[in-house]
C-alpha cells in the first residue's frame, strides 16, 4: 500500500468513526472529539505494539495469527517480550488487543468490557502516557468511552460498531516510514474540534505556513540535545514542526496550556510523531499564574521557545495575583490593566511575550506570533518590550504576515524572532502583499505558496535586502525610528521622474490653470446662490 493509499484509508477510518458517533446521537456533541481521538489512539497503540512485538519476537512475525501466538506464550516469555519493547510502545496484554475484543463482542456487557480494557491500558502505561496538571494530578489516556452514550441500552451496540471498524485496518506497515506523514492525519483527525470558537480560552490552530517559517528560521545546522518549549501549546503544531526540524531524537518537548482538551490533543500529536518520551513534560495549567517547569525554585530556561499565544482575554480574576514581587522580573514591562468596559480585550499576549523572554537561555532562540500592532505601538507595555529587545541586542528580526493568514481571525499578525546571540543586522520583512485569497467555510483566508514560504525563509536566513519586501537594519537605526519593527518604515521613498518637452510642460500647466479658473467660477456662482437664498431673512 502506498503512502497516498494509506492516507486515504486512514481518513476513511476517521470518517467512519465520526459516522458511528453521528448515528448514536453524538455528531457535533461536546464529547465526540474525546471518543474519536481516544479510539484512534487506542488503534494506533495497538498496531504499534503489534509492529514492535513482531520485530522483537520472530515466532510472532512468522505466526499465521500473531495474536494467538502471543496469547499462547508463557508468562515468562511475555514478560521478557514486554521488557524488550521500547519506551515509546504501550505494553498490552493479549486481552487488551483489538482482535480479542472483536472475538468477544457478543458477550454480555461488552461496553463495560470495552471501557475496562481501555482503562486498564491507561493504568498500566500511566507513567509514560499520562499528562500532568499543574497541581500534580495525572490525566490518563482513556475515559469510559461508552458512558458518553446516554441511553445505556445502546452502549453495547455502540462499542461493537467501533471494534468492527478498527479490526479491518492496520497501521503496521507505516511505522517504517518518516513521521512527517502524520501531520496531515492529525490535522484531519482534529479538524472539527480545534476551531477558534471565540470562547474565554479560544484555541488557535496555527497555519502550517507560519509553523514552517518559524521552524526553518529558528533551526539551522546540526542541533542536538536541546529543549523546546511552548507556554501556550494548544494542540502542538509549532512544537511538532520545530521537533521535526531538529530531529525527534535530538530534542525534548516541554509545554503548558490552560486547556485540558488541548493538552490531550497534544499528547496524541506526540504519540503520532514519535515524541512519546516528552509526554511527561506536557502540563495542563495556567502558565502565567502557575508556570510549572522549574529548576529548583527558579523557572527553567529553554534553548528554543515557540508560541502563538492568545492575543486578548479576560484575565481580570487573577490579574492582581500576577502583580507580585516575585513576578516583577518576569513581567519587566508591566501587567496590563483591566479595561473599564471590555475586560475580554486585555492584552494577554504581552504577558506571554515577557514570560518567553524571561524563560530563554542565554544563547537561546524564540519565535512568537503577535498582533502586528505590537511592532509599532509608541507607548505602554509593547513599547517597553521592544526597547528591551533592542537595548539588550536580542532581536533577530520580524516577519509581518499577510492579512487573514488565520482563517478564524481578521487580526493582522507578525512573527517576532528573538535571538540572544544576534548582535548586528536585524531582518525586517513585510510579507503582507504575498499569498492568495481563498475561501475557507464562511471565512476568507490568505494562503502562501511553497515558493513564497521559501522566499521568506531564504531572505531572513541570508539577511537579503529586497525592494518592498525586506530590509536589514542596525539596532541604532531601530532606535532612531522610535523602536519601530515595521519594515515599511525603513523602505526607501521612491520618486518617479518623467522626461517631458517644454511644450508638454506648458500644456500641463495650462490644464492646471484652466481647471482652477473653472473651479473659481463655479465657486462664485455657488456663493451668489447662497446669498440670494438668505436675502430678505430677518435673523433677529
Amino acid at each position: 500500500m502506498t503512502t497516498v493509499d494509506f492516507e486515504r484509508k486512514t481518513k476513511e477510518l476517521i470518517d467512519s468513526l465520526k459516522g458511528i458517533c453521528s448515528s448514536y446521537g453524538l455528531g457535533n456533541d461536546g464529547n465526540e472529539f474525546k471518543i474519536i481521538t481516544q479510539v484512534f489512539l487506542y488503534k494506533f497503540l495497538n498496531d504499534k505494539f503489534a509492529h514492535e512485538a513482531k520485530k522483537n519476537e520472530k515466532t510472532l512475525a512468522d505466526a499465521q495469527k500473531w495474536e494467538v501466538a502471543y496469547k499462547e506464550m508463557s508468562d515468562d516469555d511475555k514478560e521478557m517480550l514486554l521488557l524488550q519493547l521500547g519506551a515509546d510502545t504501550a505494553t498490552l496484554k493479549p486481552e487488551h488487543l483489538i482482535s480479542h475484543l472483536f472475538d468477544i463482542q457478543n458477550s454480555p456487557d461488552f461496553a463495560k468490557t470495552f471501557d475496562d480494557t481501555l482503562r486498564t491500558i491507561a493504568r498500566d502505561n500511566n507513567d509514560i502516557f499520562a499528562v500532568k496538571t499543574e497541581g500534580g494530578a495525572k490525566i490518563t489516556l482513556f475515559d469510559n468511552v461508552s458512558e458518553f452514550i446516554t441511553d445505556s441500552s445502546k452502549r453495547d451496540a455502540f462499542c461493537k460498531a467501533i471494534i468492527n471498524k478498527l479490526v479491518h485496518f492496520s497501521f503496521e506497515n507505516i511505522f517504517t516510514q518518516k513521521y512527517d506523514f502524520y501531520a496531515t492525519i492529525f490535522e484531519y483527525l482534529i479538524k472539527d474540534y480545534n476551531n477558534d470558537s471565540g470562547g474565554k480560552y479560544a484555541e488557535y490552530y496555527t497555519p502550517h505556513a507560519v509553523a514552517k517559517i518559524m521552524a526553518a528560521i529558528l533551526v539551522q545546522g546540526d542541533v542536538r540535545n536541546v529543549t523546546c518549549y511552548d507556554p501556550s501549546a494548544g494542540s502542538g503544531t509549532l512544537l511538532m514542526n520545530i521537533a521535526h526540524a531538529i530531529g525527534e531524537d535530538k530534542c525534548s518537548i516541554y509545554s503548558q496550556d490552560i486547556s485540558q482538551k488541548s493538552s490531550s490533543l497534544l499528547r496524541l500529536n506526540l504519540v503520532l510523531n514519535n515524541l512519546i518520551h516528552s509526554i511527561q513534560n506536557i502540563i495542563q495549567g495556567n502558565t502565567m499564574l502557575h508556570p510549572y517547569h522549574k529548576e529548583g525554585e527558579a523557572l527553567r530556561k529553554f534553548d528554543y521557545i515557540v508560541s502563538n499565544p492568545p492575543f486578548k482575554m479576560d484575565f481580570s480574576d487573577f490579574r492582581d495575583d500576577l502583580d507580585s514581587k516575585e513576578n516583577h522580573e518576569r513581567f519587566f514591562a508591566g501587567i496590563p490593566n483591566v479595561p473599564a468596559k471590555k475586560k475580554e480585550s486585555m492584552s494577554i499576549y504581552s504577558l506571554f511575550l515577557q514570560h518567553i523572554i524571561f524563560s530563554l537561555k542565554q544563547g537561546g532562540k524564540a519565535a512568537v506570533v503577535v498582533p502586528t500592532g505590537f511592532i509599532t505601538a509608541q507607548s505602554g507595555i509593547d513599547r517597553k518590550i521592544r526597547e528591551k529587545l533592542i537595548d539588550e541586542k536580542m532581536l533577530a528580526g520580524v516577519v509581518s504576515m499577510p492579512s487573514n493568514i488565520f482563517a478564524t481571525t481578521g487580526t493582522n499578525v507578525s512573527i517576532v524572532f528573538i535571538d540572544r546571540s544576534n548582535k548586528e543586522g536585524v531582518v525586517l520583512i513585510d510579507a503582507s502583499n504575498l499569498g492568495k485569497k481563498v475561501k475557507e467555510g464562511k471565512n476568507q483566508k490568505t494562503v502562501l505558496s511553497a515558493k513564497e514560504e521559501d522566499e521568506i525563509i531564504n531572505t531572513f536566513n541570508n539577511k537579503i535586502v529586497k525592494e518592498d519586501l525586506s530590509v536589514v537594519v542596525s539596532y541604532e537605526e531601530i532606535k532612531a525610528k522610535n523602536y519601530s519593527f515595521s519594515a515599511g518604515q525603513y523602505f526607501d521613498v521612491k520618486i518617479e521622474y518623467v522626461d517631458i518637452t517644454k511644450d508638454e510642460f506648458e500644456a500641463k500647466m495650462k490644464g492646471f490653470s484652466d481647471n482652477l479658473d473653472v473651479m473659481f467660477a463655479e465657486g462664485r456662482v455657488l456663493e451668489e446662490e447662497i446669498l440670494k437664498s438668505f436675502s430678505g431673512l430677518n435673523f433677529e
